[in-house]
């Protein structure tokens, strides 16, 4: 409604500043304002001063409202980054060298809380990145030099203009629409007056709007007219448009049941997105039973105090509407139990996920998790001050998911922490394991291979334990075997796979750590050269893996069936097996693995005579690998079939030709990058 003055004055400020800071109370709109400065086809219609042209490598969105603190704030910038690094080296730095080449937007949204670490970070990516744009939202400034700071102010509420009216009017047809057109002259006075007594603040606006399931407009208006202030103390000192929203959020408190009052305030532990399962499990504590959440749920949504997620697949608390029922959370003392159901909550996921992981669960575990990063990340941190073995169990079973989807720093710090925290005598063989396995993975991406291999050892003595069982022993194998390919010893590999296998009697997909164990003896098999035995074993993995639906295993599986068609010289075959193991990892969200699957679909269509289309993947896979922060990399076999085929590619075309579809490559790989992937 109405903002033309504040969106054109945004666009030319995104078209000449470099950073711009929306500031306003909440609940007043700065990121909508953001969000339709930003879109593309409002921007198209407003014509010049569209923002587009001047970031032609992207505009990036962080959502800081989650974070508690400042422990994680890199890490949401890397992610909304989408830079996925795969490097030891301080994230800071990765990020830095990210950005530095770059011309982009970054949106920093709901900063107030972390006022003095952005105005640090701010500083140092701005002094970084000569082409970097940030825009922030926030209730004040940084307070830096040359922030540009554009106040957003409510909506104008007095007459003639009529767009906080209209606002109110808009959303008061959407909840009544059988009364939609219905504005008698009273009706219009009485809107008129709640839009002046809630200062035009937008948020406050939808606040009251939704009262009108139970009430008139006039109802409301009396109510307001004989509402002094707001519902805590000390409101003469906060600004009127605060004490405006205060007063329609404790409104809306007010005409709460009981119940719903107590699920709001329960709802408030969750950081993110949740559903209606998880809001079950976390606030079913007497006096609300599991079966009132859902209709209380329904209610709060009606009443605007829960917005559904855009997807539609969950729910989601407007950061001042939460900030307000945490507040009562901890006047009622039910914040630590709230806390612990919580984090145990997010322990059950992960261990729901890990155990579906080698089966038609896997997909939708990857989305779960990564759909609850910012609560998981928050359940660690509870359990690691109160359960230190639970956080243990935590971190290491959702360690193999973060380091799979490249949040390697989060996974490398939370497991670290998490085994200097736990005592020996509290965590049972397997989970220690569990949780060094993890580590050791993470390492083994990050490039750090003599501590990964000095970890796996530590795996094996452990897992060779009476107590330990089959699960320990395979995931240690699978570890140590996969530090021996990568450097180079696919014989020793192979001997350790096999000894797992053997102890262990069974199936591939009895579980994750022998299907994972399996694949680590297909990569052997071709490391030494064995093709047929290789290629057979691979194609019954992947058929076990399409039958079920599993894709990580997948996908590998077709990464060695592409290698071997290479070497076997069948490069159609070869490219048809690329294809579907990007297919796998697009599912996954995982760079590293689409890096390495554009690299042999580059190679599958040299050798297949197209040139430039070998030359146009190849870059795309630089895109990726820049992404992760390594060059080219996957196990010694790879690296000569890269070469190989580079040149082949470069013999064909000649190198103008050569760079010019490389190049082209590059900006696919980065448009695909861009992309959302699944969670």
């Amino acid at each position: 409604m109405g903002r033309d003055a504040e969106l054109a004055a945004l666009r030319a400020a995104l078209t000449e500043r470099r950073l711009i800071t929306l500031t306003g109370p909440a609940g007043v709109g700065k990121t909508r304002l953001a969000r339709q400065a930003l879109d593309p086809d409002a921007a198209g219609a407003a014509g010049p001063g569209a923002p587009g042209p001047r970031f032609p490598d992207g505009i990036h969105w962080a959502d800081l409202a989650p974070l508690p603190g400042d422990r994680l704030l890199l890490d949401a910038v890397a992610d909304a980054l989408d830079l996925a690094d795969h490097t030891p080296r301080a994230l800071a730095e990765a990020v830095r060298a990210w950005i530095r080449p770059r011309r982009l937007l970054l949106v920093l949204d709901c900063c107030e809380h972390l006022i003095g670490p952005l105005r640090l970070l701010g500083r140092d990516l701005l002094d970084a990145a000569p082409h970097l744009v940030v825009l922030l939202t926030s209730r004040e400034p940084l307070a830096l030099a040359g922030e540009h700071v554009l106040e957003v102010g409510p909506l104008p509420h007095e007459e003639p203009a009529g767009e906080a009216l209209a606002l109110f009017t808009a959303r008061a047809d959407a909840v009544r629409p059988g009364r939609a057109g219905a504005w008698t002259p009273s009706r219009l006075a009485a809107a008129r007056a709640i839009c002046a007594r809630l200062e035009g603040v937008p948020l406050a606006l939808e606040l009251a709007a939704a009262q009108l399931t139970d009430h008139t407009v006039e109802e409301l208006a009396d109510r307001l007219s004989r509402r002094i202030g707001p519902l805590s103390g000390g409101a003469a000192a906060r600004p009127p448009r605060h004490r405006a929203l205060r007063t329609a959020i404790g409104w809306s408190h007010e005409w709460c049941t009981p119940a719903e009052r107590l699920l709001w305030l329960r709802l408030s532990v969750f950081g993110g997105t949740f559903d209606e399962a998880a809001a079950r499990a976390v606030c079913s504590a007497p006096p609300l039973a599991a079966a009132d959440v859902a209709p209380l749920l329904a209610s709060l949504v009606a009443k605007s105090v829960v917005r559904r997620s855009p997807d539609g697949a969950g729910h989601r608390m407007l950061d001042t509407i939460r900030e307000y029922g945490a507040m009562w959370c901890d006047g009622v003392g039910e914040r630590d139990a709230l806390r612990t159901r919580h984090a145990h909550h997010f322990l059950e996921l992960v261990r729901t996920a890990d155990e579906d992981w080698p089966g038609p669960g896997q997909r939708g575990a990857y989305r779960g998790v990564a759909a609850a990063y910012g609560d998981i990340c928050a359940a660690l941190d509870h359990l690691l001050a109160t359960e230190p073995a639970a956080a243990l169990e935590l971190a290491g079973r959702v360690g193999f998911f973060w380091a799979c989807c490249g949040c390697l720093h989060v996974a490398r710090s939370y497991l670290e922490r998490a085994l200097s925290a736990a005592r020996p005598e509290d965590v049972d063989t397997a989970g220690r394991v569990r949780a060094l396995w993890a580590l050791g993975v993470t390492l083994l991406l990050q490039g750090e291979h003599e501590e990964a291999h000095r970890l796996a050892v530590a795996c094996e003595a452990l897992a060779a334990r009476p107590d330990a069982g089959p699960g320990p022993a395979l995931d240690a194998a699978y570890l140590l075997g996969v530090s021996h390919l990568l450097a180079g010893r696919p014989l020793a590999a192979r001997i350790v796979a096999d000894n797992a296998l053997e102890a262990f009697p069974g199936t591939p997909f009895d579980s994750g750590p022998r299907l994972r164990c399996s694949l680590v003896r297909v990569f052997a098999l071709t490391g030494t050269g064995l093709f047929a035995d290789a290629r057979e074993e691979a194609e019954r993995l992947r058929a076990g893996c399409v039958e079920r639906q599993e894709y990580w295993t997948r996908a590998y599986a077709d990464y060695q069936l592409a290698l071997i068609r290479l070497f076997e010289g069948r490069p159609a075959e070869s490219a048809e097996h690329a294809r579907a193991m990007l297919e796998s990892k697009r599912e996954l969200g995982d760079s590293f693995g689409t890096a390495l699957g554009l690299d042999l679909l580059a190679a599958a269509r040299a050798a297949n005579g197209d040139g430039a289309g070998g030359a146009h993947a190849y870059g795309a896979g630089h895109a990726y690998w820049q992404a992760v922060g390594h060059p080219q990399r996957g196990t010694p076999e790879l690296r000569s079939v890269r070469e190989e085929f580079e040149r082949t590619a470069r013999a064909a075309l000649g190198d103008a030709a050569y760079e010019a579809a490389f190049a082209e490559g590059v900006r696919h790989g980065q448009a695909l990058r861009g992309r959302p992937h699944p969670g």
